[in-house]
């Protein structure tokens, strides 16, 4: 049966990958691949001989089609991207998409994902995260999403490049300073670092030159909410819950109330109708 694959592959470690990934990837008759001179490593290290196909951001679209044809001619493929998994923060969600419409079988070969790494050692709460990959390069709309997001009772995920690393984490600080957070980069390398500090804290290492700004970054942020005992809001009436988001984060009373139904597990319009007296 024709089949698309969607291989993990290691997020810096060459031996942190599994012996099935590595057999699809000898079976296949093309591997699509990100940047094919960071998979041609991969493929030479363990003897992969595999044609490799280009397939990322910018071209994804004119080789979706042509992948899907090969696929309908009876070939098969192996998706991949440069560390991790494909289509998780990756290339590859238009091509699974058109794989289904055609009846096309999918196959997925787990592997290593960063931002799960990171989070086992992290001692944040493992119990609920929310995976948001990369935030917005602008300031404004960095902060709108983080906005959203911090006041959750949830461990938030999300990838940051070297250059962007200490912007995200000022736009973080201007929400809740101290807030913990952890910081990872270089996992599985040989000079990994998973840093758990404020953010404060942590902005004061890389203002110090005790974080260096190379590789790629996760950046895990605690949950808005206590681990353990009371909820914080407990002895807040709705409206006064709402007030307190109002009057200490900045925000809007629609916003404040979309934060208060996600710590209550209400729904979004009860809580307007209570904090407006609507019957």
């Amino acid at each position: 049966m024709t089949t698309l694959y969607l291989v993990g592959t290691p997020i810096g470690n060459l031996g942190d990958i599994t012996f099935r990934a590595i057999e699809t990837l000898k079976k296949v008759d093309v591997i699509a691949c990100e940047d094919t001179r960071v998979t041609r490593k991969l493929c030479n290290h363990y003897e992969i001989q595999t044609p490799l196909k280009s397939y990322h951001e910018h071209n994804k679209e004119q080789q979706t089609d042509y992948l899907i044809k090969q696929l309908q001619t009876g070939l098969n493929i192996a998706l991949v991207s440069d560390a991790g998994l494909p289509l998780i923060s990756d290339p590859g969600y238009e091509l699974v998409v058109e794989a289904r419409k055609n009846n096309i079988n999918i196959e997925t070969v787990p592997g290593p994902n960063a931002g799960l790494t990171a989070l086992m050692s992290s001692g944040l709460p493992s119990f609920t995260y929310t995976f948001l990959g990369f935030l917005p390069r602008k300031e404004k709309e960095k902060i709108e999403v983080l906005e959203d997001r911090m006041f959750q009772n949830s461990t938030l995920i999300l990838y940051e490049s070297p250059y962007r690393v200490t912007d995200t984490l000022k736009a973080i600080a201007k929400i809740d300073s101290q807030r913990w957070i952890t910081v990872g980069r270089e996992l599985t390398k040989k000079f990994e670092q998973v840093l758990t500090l404020t953010v404060d804290d942590m902005l004061k290492l890389i203002n110090h030159d005790k974080l260096p700004l190379k590789g790629e970054f996760v950046i895990l942020i605690e949950g808005a909410l206590p681990k353990s005992g009371e909820s914080w809001f407990e002895s807040y009436t709705v409206k006064e819950h709402v007030d307190y988001y109002i009057e200490t984060k900045h925000v809007k009373p629609k916003k404040a109330i979309k934060f208060v139904a996600t710590d209550r597990h209400m729904k979004t319009g009860d809580i307007y109708n209570i904090y407006h007296n609507i019957d």
